[in-house]
């Protein structure tokens, strides 16, 4: 556990309940949890003076595939599924050395947690070097066991994954920073045998579900051709949608599949960059919020958005709705900043634990520089941190209450390594692609 540290001098923006937002305030952080949050006045002496700093929860990126960093723009004016064809070649050359789903890894949580994201839901091979990974940086992992038919970029099949995804869940489970679920691919790839599998290893282990979904036209046309329904309602007969479901994108749904997945209490993982990259649509996630339905936000992977930034994650998912709908008032400030907080807490099963500044909760905070010129005048800290932050003013990071940036730098692991290796292997990802 770590040692008692006190923070003052801050800007405290709680993503409470309520948006309780503290001026000149402070807190205290013992073995990991917040234990007081108060007036600056009233703490005494401080370890660490945050010196103006907005304080907030760390961001919580509830769909990502971080090791496709080393394909960042590599494919590009595609469609998903053409995408998804010319990733998977360049994917089944590079990823089956298992150090190389590690390294890729490691670049894309460098990259979120020098962001300010301290949690993240991750999707992809070789799972257990995600989770080793995930230790070395400090952030703080979700991620499971993939479900994928066909023979997959890991080169297993089908009947090797209940397994493979039973392993991480006995090796893993117990960790108080990690949360470990199942993860099929889609309903596209992952056929209704494997996928009732895959819900009830996850309901056996007390696990989460996640699985892209709706993302796309095309795969709405190909579970009807293949099971006459949708995805949404394909998922519900195979009972898929429950409480501790994250379902990826959901961008074309209808009133009755909102209302499936709003009923029961099913999460939606947000994903506006990738969806407008890709032009997959827009979610109706301002008719998911008013139907009652935990909408949280994602990156998606660097591929298809070419970076990892939550903060633009946040913004677009407050601005482009508001275009989409016509109606200014679609989204609001403090919507969008829960999606990435709090919201994702709840969908990790954790919003005792995560997602807020309040006493009791894990010490998991990053600050925001407020000395630039971005941030002159700030009348509201919620609309600064919605329309005007970026993930460059994140100077500190804390993963329960353990630092894990400094002044703008890591400080578990040497980023320029990570860079040199990444550096060392583009030739062959290029080669991948050509061959």
């Amino acid at each position: 556990m770590t040692a008692e540290i006190s923070i003052t001098n801050a800007l405290i923006v709680t993503c409470d309940k309520d948006h309780t937002v503290l001026k000149q305030a402070a807190l205290r952080v013992r073995d990991g949890k917040i234990v007081w949050v108060g007036k600056a006045s009233d703490l005494g002496d401080a370890s660490f003076d945050a010196g103006g700093k907005i304080l907030m929860p760390g961001l919580i990126n509830m769909h990502c595939h971080a090791a496709d960093s080393l394909f960042r723009g590599l494919v590009e004016n595609l469609s998903l599924e053409d995408w998804l064809k010319t990733l998977w070649k360049a994917q089944a050359v590079i990823l089956p050395p298992q150090e190389n789903c590690r390294l890729g890894a490691e670049l894309g949580f460098a990259e979120l947690l020098l962001g300010g994201t301290t949690s993240v839901m991750d999707m992809y091979w070789h799972a257990h070097e995600t989770f080793r990974a995930a230790k070395a940086l400090g952030i703080r992992l979700a991620t499971g066991g993939m479900y994928f038919d066909p023979p997959g970029m890991d080169g297993a099949g089908a009947e090797t994954r209940e397994g493979e995804a039973q392993r991480l869940f006995d090796v893993y489970g117990d960790d108080p920073d990690l949360f470990v679920g199942t993860m099929p691919h889609g309903a596209y790839t992952v056929g209704p045998e494997s996928l009732k599998t895959a819900i009830a290893q996850a309901r056996h282990n007390d696990g989460f579900f996640s699985i892209h979904a709706a993302e796309t036209k095309a795969e709405q046309a190909d579970i009807q051709s293949r099971y006459g329904t949708s995805v949404i309602r394909h998922l519900d007969k195979l009972g898929g949608l429950y409480e501790r479901a994250v379902l990826a994108h959901c961008v074309h749904v209808d009133a009755e599949e909102i209302a499936l997945i709003a009923n029961s209490g099913t999460h939606v993982a947000h994903n506006p960059l990738s969806n407008l990259k890709l032009a997959s649509g827009f979610a109706p996630v301002p008719a998911m919020i008013e139907a009652g339905i935990n909408v949280t936000l994602g990156t998606d992977g660097a591929i298809s958005g070419n970076d990892l930034d939550m903060f633009l994650a946040i913004r677009l998912a407050a601005t482009l709705h508001k275009a989409a709908s016509g109606d200014p008032a679609a989204i609001s400030a403090g919507q969008a900043l829960h999606m990435a907080t709090l919201n994702g807490a709840r969908a990790l099963g954790a919003e005792d634990k995560l997602g807020s500044i309040e006493v009791g909760k894990r010490a998991d905070f990053i600050l925001v520089d407020t000395s630039g010129p971005n941030a002159f005048p700030m009348f509201d800290p919620i609309n600064h941190l919605v329309f005007s932050a970026s993930k460059a003013d994140v100077t500190d990071v804390f993963v329960s209450g353990r630092q894990v940036v400094r002044a703008g730098r890591l400080v578990n692991v040497e980023l320029a390594d990570i860079l040199a290796r990444v550096a060392a292997l583009q030739p062959s990802v290029e080669a991948a692609l050509e061959a």
